[in-house]
């Protein structure tokens, strides 16, 4: 029996431990958290107690209670307790939270801690364990606290005063606040035009190159419209521009540093199109641990760090990888270390890497799964390039005088790539650089103007976020950490606050609503700076450098006094009523009023009349049926109208009819013929469409009772070798299927309906076909097309009687 008890979060972690330390230890799975406060306190609370001292009020979820009661009976059977969870502040909390529930005496318990899942880190963090830090667990709960509070006060004042089912957040309020107030900015913006200059030159040798014209009369070219720009351009065709200088720099650039959580999720995002979530998600299967040539280990560091550092041994090893793939130059000899520039960073974290640089991403191709081979290449050529020398450029710039102009030619030469041979950081709405090359050129030569062109400029708004660049923003202010970015975008979006519009983030009206509504009522939290500084005090908290219970005290004292006075003060109304100036089909005025698909005019007289109409401008045009009388109740009149999924054609008197019109493919002829179903005797086969698809199939007529189908069109033959109601033979390509046997049949020219076929042995497997509607269904036939059509004689009926024939091509 073993010994000891190791506690990990997941069962993939648990089983790359448990090979690791041997028959003595026992490695149990906590699934994550095993306590949180409950999801529905009831009525007014926030399974917090707020009136003394914030006690939380944990509670073990059902879904956790096995977990828990597996952990607690072997702890009590084991020498001692081994808390190995995460090493950032949730994993500090779930092992305190897996050792009160368990009731695991403290004597007993041992926290250790690793960034990497190998054989050495595992050994190492053995030999040295601690206790549990209770102010990392104390900052997590203050945070969670925190979000609690917030959460379960806006969220329901949200509901009562906008629309029901709304919901805030301390970190979430304040992203869709930036990603609002971009798109105000983009709305706002004023383009000016503008125009530049490019002059074709050549030089006394022939040689041509383009130089850009950069002053004029001695300041900056300043060309606001198209008729000043072809006059600049005229004056210039007639002149000989001089070079007044050239002037060569060489410079070097370094890569970017080994990834951080928000760097990973911002570089995938660019380079991979994945999103942050499933950035995460991916990264924690590489870090968890699969199958490789060494045995199960894990291949990546762990992700969730604000860290830039790399371990010495790691850095040791990459320089050795770098020297034998790459050769002595590309080394920095001893490694190059990154000074984390992110606020609040854990220093003693390590940053995203691979476990062995040895380890390339070619090796491990037939262990991964497509999408996890593209995430470990990415952190792989990151991490190795950070390591490897600078790339060395060279820079060429020619300045040009022509009269009153300037002008100015550059060119960026690359004379040693260093570390990009490996990986170039992706860039946000920017160019990618080329190199360029000018043609021999020294001060005092003269050049001949070949040709100029004037383009046409305009200035542009800044760009919608992407979920990149959102989590850039995030960081850079502070906002939220790590393990919070990918949660943070993915809640904004599910909410329907925000939509991803080609890879960009534009909010929805109702995002913008619940903006407009905390910015005024509760500014001061949807603050930049001010969620920024509760972040920074949770990280004192963590440090040991303040108290948790009086941060939550000055905290939510403010916060309940403004949303009880916005519960007395504020009417819904007030939110989501505008007055306007149109009137109703009574000569009611009519009010903007907020719905769950939006705005629209409604009468102001609502209940008593409830007349509504789209905005001006956002009438739905009319849909074909709209007018008709409605079929269902033969009062109403068919309008059009607009639901949550789009415009519709329903009954003018709903509620009191429901009637809707429900549009789509036609259905689909059926077969002059009558078949036997191959599997119920009772039944015939009848054609049907698939509702996803709208791709014909042939089922049994005796459905739900008889499921069976084909995407194969029957052709009223029969296979020679089965009594009669059975073998009806279906159209396979060019030739035929028994339905009931599965044999090959050949088709002759022409098919008689009843006319009896030989066929080759029953093969069952050749009636396995892909689920109704697949793409092998054959679509319904247009009337009249000559090949392949059935030609019924007259006097065909459903009971097999007449002569039906099928011209082949």
């Amino acid at each position: 029996m073993p010994k000891h008890l190791v506690i990990v979060e997941s069962p993939a972690k648990a089983r790359t431990i448990e090979r690791y330390l041997g028959v003595d230890y026992q490695v149990l799975a906590s699934y994550g958290h095993v306590r949180d406060l409950p999801e529905n306190p009831g009525k007014g609370k926030f399974g917090v107690d707020v009136d003394h001292d914030f006690t939380p009020e944990y509670v073990i979820p059902d879904d956790r209670r096995k977990q828990v009661a597996a952990i607690e009976k072997a702890a009590r059977g084991a020498v001692d307790v081994w808390l190995a969870t995460d090493l950032d502040r949730e994993g500090e909390a779930i092992a305190w939270h897996v050792a009160e529930a368990a009731n695991v005496p403290a004597s007993k318990t041992h926290r250790v801690t690793f960034s990497e899942i190998t054989e050495g880190a595992i050994r190492e963090a053995f030999a040295s364990p601690r206790d549990i830090d209770r102010h990392l667990v104390d900052a997590q709960q203050a945070r969670r606290i925190v979000d609690r509070l917030v959460g379960y006060t806006l969220s329901p004042l949200l509901s009562r005063k906008v629309r029901g089912g709304l919901s805030a957040g301390r970190v979430q309020s304040v992203a869709l606040r930036l990603v609002v107030d971009r798109e105000r900015e983009i709305r706002a913006f004023t383009a000016r035009e503008y125009w530049t200059l490019e002059a074709l030159l050549r030089t006394a040798a022939g040689d041509t190159f383009a130089a850009d014209v950069v002053r004029i009369a001695g300041k900056a070219v300043d060309v606001g419209d198209g008729d000043t720009a072809a006059r600049h351009a005229e004056a210039l065709r007639g002149l000989r521009p001089v070079v007044d200088s050239v002037a060569t720099r060489p410079s070097k650039r370094n890569p970017a540093p080994p990834f951080t959580t928000s760097t990973l999720q911002q570089e995938a995002s660019r380079k991979l199109a994945f999103s942050p979530k499933r950035t995460m998600s991916i990264a924690q299967r590489l870090y968890e641990g699969v199958d490789t040539p060494d045995g199960h280990v894990g291949l990546i560091t762990y992700m969730r760090t604000d860290s830039t550092a790399i371990a010495s041994v790691a850095m040791a090893e990459a320089q050795a990888v770098i020297r034998d793939r790459f050769g002595e130059r590309y080394r920095t000899g001893k490694g190059r270390f990154f000074k984390t520039k992110t606020k609040g960073a854990q220093e003693a974290h390590e940053s995203i890497r691979p476990t062995a640089f040895r380890r390339d991403p070619d090796s491990m191709k037939a262990h991964l799964k497509a999408e996890e081979l593209k995430l470990y290449r990415l952190i792989w050529q990151r991490a190795i390039a950070s390591q490897m020398a600078p790339k060395e450029l060279e820079t060429t710039t020619v300045e040009l005088v022509a009269g009153d102009y300037r002008l100015r030619a550059s060119a960026t030469r690359t004379l040693f790539d260093g570390f990009a041979r490996v990986y170039t950081e992706g860039q946000d709405d920017a160019a990618e650089e080329t190199d360029r090359t000018l043609p021999p050129l020294g001060e005092g030569d003269a050049t001949s103007v070949e040709a100029v062109t004037p383009t046409q400029h305009f200035t542009e708004p800044p760009p919608r976020y992407t979920e990149a660049t959102l989590i850039k923003a995030l960081e850079e202010n502070g906002i939220g950490r790590p393990s919070t970015y990918a949660a943070t975008i993915s809640t904004i979006v599910d909410r329907g606050y925000v939509k991803v519009e080609e890879r960009r983030l534009r909010p929805e009206e109702i995002g913008e609503i619940v903006t407009d509504f905390l910015v005024k009522y509760f500014g001061e939290y949807v603050d930049l700076r001010f969620t920024a500084l509760m972040e920074d005090q949770l990280d004192e908290v963590a440090g040991g450098e303040r108290e948790w219970v009086p941060l939550l005290r000055e905290f939510f004292g403010p916060l309940k006094s403004q949303v009880d006075k916005v519960r007395k003060e504020v009417k819904r109304a007030d939110i989501t009523t505008e007055e306007t100036d149109e009137i109703c089909s009574e000569g009611h005025p009519m009010v903007i009023r907020l719905g769950r698909n939006g705005k629209f005019l409604a009468c102001s007289t609502y209940p008593d009349h409830k007349e509504t109409r789209p905005l001006p401008g956002e009438e739905t045009p009319r849909l074909e049926g709209d007018g008709d009388p409605c079929p269902e109740c033969g009062q109403g009149v068919l309008a059009t109208k607009r639901g949550r999924f789009g415009a519709f054609v329903g009954c003018s008197r709903y509620p009191d009819c429901a009637y809707i019109r429900k549009d789509g493919p036609p259905p689909p002829d059926q077969l002059p013929f009558e078949v036997s179903c191959p599997k119920n005797g009772d039944g015939h086969l009848v054609a049907r469409r698939a509702r996803r698809t709208g791709n014909v199939f042939w089922g049994c007529s005796a459905y739900p009772r008889c499921d069976f189908t084909t995407n194969f069109e029957p052709t009223g033959a029969v296979h020679d070798v089965h009594e009669e109601g059975a073998g009806s033979v279906a159209r396979k390509g060019d030739s035929g299927l028994c339905l009931t046997c599965g044999a090959a049949v050949e088709l002759p020219e022409t098919i008689v309906v009843g006319q009896r076929l030989a066929g080759g042995p029953a093969d069952p497997s050749a009636l396995s076909r892909p689920s109704r509607g697949s793409g092998r269904a054959r679509a319904p036939r247009a009337s009249g097309t000559a090949p392949r059509t059935t030609q019924a004689a007259a006097g065909a009926s459903r009971s097999g009687g007449g002569t039906r024939r099928t011209t082949r091509p």
